[in-house]
């Protein structure tokens, strides 16, 4: 890390980050968060013939399912064009030819992305939780409030997978179409392949291999750190049978989500040297 200049990732980043506030992505995305949000909070047991909020771990368990689907995908479509836009435009060279080093460059778009990515996030769903707070205890705003942190944390990690994409694809259309890919392997595919493993396996598979294969996708964790908050959501989820306990601890969750951010931005490094 020696050697870099914390100000020029700074300029990048900022510049990221108010492109989006101008172009009224920002705006958009919290307005998307806000009012699922909202809906999944006094609606969500509608068709149970019940409506009103029936508490945060309910909420927090529907918000989940929700989540999973929409983040990762805004987090792709945000990133895949970071890198391989600007070497489109041609503004790449323009930029590398500016006292500024690419781990520099790269790390101010990554930072700047996140940035908008968890501004709207928290502005999004912290307006929700701001209109329930008063139904709410110290606990369940807490619990509220490792949500919201959760959340970013994932779609930090899949922004850093569109960012290794931007910079492996030689052309925007085919880092667009490798995102989208991306999107549908983990958040689709991932968990039909494991119940296919666990079907194939006859229950051993699932009981010794099952919890360290889904450390392999970070939506997967972010699901788990959530989920496993609550021994109420944990039962409906029926993970319990499949996680041990020492597999749902929040700093080895949060570690492995941390590795899901840094390690593609390694590998993007590494190649757009």
């Amino acid at each position: 890390m020696l050697g870099i200049e914390f100000g020029q990732i700074k300029v990048i980043a900022a510049k990221e980050f108010w492109d989006r506030i101008r172009n009224r992505w920002v705006l958009a995305v919290a307005l998307v968060f806000t009012l699922f949000a909202l809906s999944i909070a006094y609606f969500g047991a509608a068709q149970q013939g019940t409506v009103g909020f029936r508490g945060i771990e309910v909420t927090i368990a529907s918000l989940v399912s929700l989540v999973i689907y929409l983040i990762p995908l805004i987090a792709l479509i945000l990133g895949y064009d970071a890198i391989v836009g600007e070497r489109e435009r041609g503004s790449l060279d323009l930029l590398l030819s500016m006292p500024i080093t690419r781990l520099e460059l790269l790390l101010g778009k990554f930072f700047g992305l996140s940035a908008a990515l968890g501004f709207s996030t928290l502005i999004g769903f912290g307006s929700v939780g701001l209109l329930l707070a008063y139904k709410l205890n110290a606990v369940s705003l807490l619990h509220y409030g490792r949500f919201m942190l959760s959340a970013i944390l994932m779609g930090m990690a899949f922004l850093s997978l569109a960012v290794m994409v931007s910079v492996i694809a030689t052309e925007r259309i085919r880092a667009s179409g490798i995102a989208i890919s991306l999107w549908f392997f983990f958040v689709l595919i991932f968990d039909l392949l494991l119940l296919a493993v666990l079907v194939t396996g006859g229950g051993k598979i699932g009981t010794d291999v099952m919890p360290f294969l889904l450390f392999l996708n970070p939506a997967d964790i972010f699901r788990i750190l959530n989920i496993f908050n609550s021994e109420d959501v944990r039962a409906f989820y029926g993970l319990a049978t499949i996680m041990p306990n020492m597999l749902t601890n929040a700093g080895l969750l949060s570690a492995a989500m941390l590795f899901w951010i840094v390690a593609p931005l390694g590998i993007a490094l590494w190649r757009f040297k």
